[in-house]
């Protein structure tokens, strides 16, 4: 590749064919689940009014104060969306949602853009497959969207399954009180801290929490814990979340010193882990939002949601088979050329992946072609077969050969 060769944008990156038959097959089994449980997809912009970021994530998180995409559009700011929560409580805002009876519920699948260091299943430009549930504060909703995730992933095949960490941020009547405490305790101990945790500590000390630094994690151990300081209700929340994934069968780890790196955040939060993904272990997470909408300029509406990281879950999935085509036409002149597009058109109308080289060649360069293909089957079309309408089709796994007419290829593969 020559020194002028443009290349993809550092930390982005094409997802070729054999990556995403995988990607497909997840995206559809995410679709299934959530049209099971009641979920609609939702398609909001790529690009939203900086402001919905700032108001709405926070303008202390790390998101919002390092690593968004933000321009100027003749005098306005604009920001390639982070994520997908505040676009999605703001368009259940613009678009009166809270109309519809009951739970609004919606998902999403699609690209997110942060500027962060690229590593091992984190790009610059990144796929979330997410859900939102606005409308209610039960704790029936938060265990329910938990197990609608466990579902997802059993249907997928992940193996070993993740552990689930889950805590209460509390809400406005208490974590206050919480993150005084926090503050309080940080002040004689972060100037031992890396340099992020430093500057959370004055901006956002909840965050500190979120450390992976391993030099830092027995200062963090020894910092309040937020279940320590939950008012009643948040206890009781906290409690009946708890109850109903019990119910439910659903493992789970009270994890206290878990939190999340949105201000939106309130009382239920969770995490799916991974051991195998190392210090970044999280391959998705969620929470409970109770005062998004109000914060961009809604009425109330509380909601629970989340988001999976998919490029790291498809790292944790391995492979997918090659894609191959079913049946692959061994034509050997121009009439039989025409019989094999004819033919490939009908099965092709009955799901069949057909394969018609474009060009004349010997027998055996085809058939050596339909091999390095990993075609289950060879068709093969000459002048013997059509004045028979008998056609030869061949397994290209055990060289099984049989002559079939036209109706019984068609049955063959119905």
């Amino acid at each position: 590749m020559g020194t002028n060769t443009i290349r993809a944008v550092k930390g982005m990156r094409d997802l070729l064919p054999f990556e995403t038959t995988l990607w497909n097959r997840v995206e559809a089994q995410a679709r299934e689940v959530f049209r099971v449980y009641g979920y609609g997809e939702i398609r909001t912009p790529l690009v939203e009014e900086t402001q919905l970021f700032a108001r709405g994530v926070g303008a202390e998180t790390d998101i919002v104060s390092k690593e968004m995409y933000t321009f100027d559009d003749h005098g306005d700011s604009l920001t390639l969306r982070p994520e997908a929560t505040a676009s999605v409580v703001r368009a259940y805002i613009e678009h009166s949602l809270s109309r519809n009876p009951g739970l609004t519920k919606l998902y999403y699948i699609g690209p997110m853009f942060r500027r962060e260091r690229p590593q091992k299943g984190r790009y610059r430009q990144f796929f979330q497959i997410g859900a939102e549930a606005i409308g209610s504060d039960s704790p029936a909703v938060d265990a329910e969207i938990i197990e609608m995730l466990w579902d997802f992933l059993g249907r997928v095949k992940l193996d070993p399954m993740p552990e689930i960490l889950l805590n209460s941020l509390g809400d406005g009547a208490c974590r206050p009180q919480f993150l005084e405490a926090l503050k309080s305790a940080l002040t004689g101990v972060k100037d031992r801290m890396c340099s992020d945790c430093q500057r959370r500590a004055e901006t956002n000390p909840l965050r500190v929490l979120d450390c992976k630094v391993p030099a830092d994690q027995e200062i963090i151990e020894g910092l309040p814990k937020i279940t320590e300081f939950l008012c009643e209700p948040c206890r009781d929340h906290y409690a009946r979340v708890q109850e109903y994934l019990t119910m439910r069968h659903i493992p789970f780890t009270p994890t206290p010193r878990m939190v999340r790196g949105l201000d939106y955040y309130t009382r239920t939060t969770f995490e799916f882990v991974h051991g195998s993904l190392g210090a970044q272990n999280s391959v998705l997470g969620g929470g409970r939002y109770d005062g998004l909408a109000e914060t961009i300029g809604g009425p109330r509406a509380p909601g629970i949601g989340f988001s999976i990281g998919e490029d790291r879950l498809i790292n944790l999935l391995g492979e997918a088979p090659a894609a191959r085509p079913d049946i692959y036409m061994v034509w050997l002149d121009p009439e039989s050329q025409k019989c094999a597009i004819s033919m490939a058109a009908d099965l092709r109308a009955r799901g069949v992946v057909v394969e018609v080289p474009p060009e004349a060649r010997k027998m055996g360069k085809l058939m050596e072609q339909a091999s390095k293909l990993s075609a289950r089957f060879a068709l093969i079309i000459g002048e013997t077969e059509r004045v028979s309408a008998r056609y030869t089709l061949k397994d290209m796994s055990t060289g099984a050969q049989e002559t079939l007419s036209v109706d019984e290829l068609t049955k063959r593969f119905s």
